[in-house]
């Protein structure tokens, strides 16, 4: 049975950049160590001004961020002073830990031509252990990732272990990410050794037990429901999960265990103590107003479980 089905709802993350918001959802906050999931594009309408499309820099603390292409192109800076083109099938993992800055920028008008450009991003929660470590980047290229087909089935593991798929993709708790393409009337499973499972129907649809799912949609399951999966038309999923890691506090860029760590990565970014990328640093987006502060009391930053 399925634990529950979350519909992407549109938000915004710049000027002109819509995107399709599956993680956090009100009733259901994370699955596995994943706590927030993006799914940008494709683009088909380019403004006039192409920079406004443009992420500014901003802040993060507590997480990693995963960034994934199906097309097109973006420009990563960040606090540490790198830069990195990330180009469709390369895994970006930039681990936020005590506090880091990124911006992320569209600078190829050919990347942005006839609707190409398409990325994932999710957040991975970090171990309490792990919340205040150094921040770093690694980009890992396709070639770095392993690939398994099969009649009717294409996937790559994006992080973890699945399916007896592993990378050197660096993880600090167990999960699993997997891009996976069905072409139509393939039947398809989940992993099993992993408490909590879902996965995103980027194009298509799917049916099981005779409901059909659609694109937008993110079915989740616990470990011991084991979903057939039948591809209704050629479809593209982004599959994750893992290992709960408790209780999180989210506001807006800030994921922490601690209520008081959030309180302090906002005075953080406001002193500007979380340093700006140092080849990208004219602008930034500001500390947004704090909605969760009641008259009179403390923050309150919503937990996320």
């Amino acid at each position: 049975m399925i634990d529950i089905v979350i519909e992407a709802r549109e938000a915004a993350i710049s000027e002109s950049m819509k995107v399709k918001r599956i993680l956090p959802f009100r009733l259901r906050r994370m699955v596995g160590p994943f706590i927030f999931m993006d799914h940008a594009g494709p683009v088909t309408h380019v403004p006039q001004k192409a920079s406004s499309l443009d992420v500014l820099p901003h802040p993060h603390i507590g997480l990693s961020t995963v960034s994934y292409l199906f097309g097109g192109q973006v420009t990563h800076r960040d606090s540490l002073g790198v830069e990195q083109i990330i180009r469709p099938g390369e895994v970006n993992w930039m681990t936020a830990g005590s506090g880091i800055a990124h911006s992320e920028r569209f600078e190829d008008p050919s990347a942005l031509a006839g609707g190409q450009l398409e990325m994932i991003q999710t957040w991975v929660a970090l171990p309490e252990k792990d919340e205040e470590a150094a921040p770093s980047f690694n980009n890992y290229t396709p070639e770095q990732l392993p690939v398994f087909t099969e009649k009717g089935i294409w996937m790559r593991l994006i992080a973890g272990d699945a399916y007896g798929l592993r990378n050197d993709v660096k993880t600090h708790s167990p999960l699993f990410y997997l891009h996976v393409v069905l072409n139509a009337g393939t039947r398809f499973g989940l992993p099993k050794e992993h408490s909590e499972r879902g996965f995103y129907i980027a194009r298509g649809s799917v049916e099981m037990n005779g409901v059909i799912y659609r694109e937008g949609q993110m079915p989740v399951f616990t470990k011991s429901v084991d979903p057939l999966i039948v591809a209704k038309e050629d479809t593209t999923l982004m599959l994750l999960g893992g290992e709960p890691l408790g209780d999180r506090f989210i506001w807006w860029n800030f994921v922490s265990s601690r209520r008081e760590r959030i309180d302090q990565a906002k005075e953080d970014w406001k002193q500007g103590r979380i340093i700006l990328p140092p080849n990208d640093n004219a602008a930034f987006i500001p500390l947004p107003e704090d909605k969760t502060r009641p008259a009179g009391g403390p923050p309150r930053p919503e937990p996320l479980s």
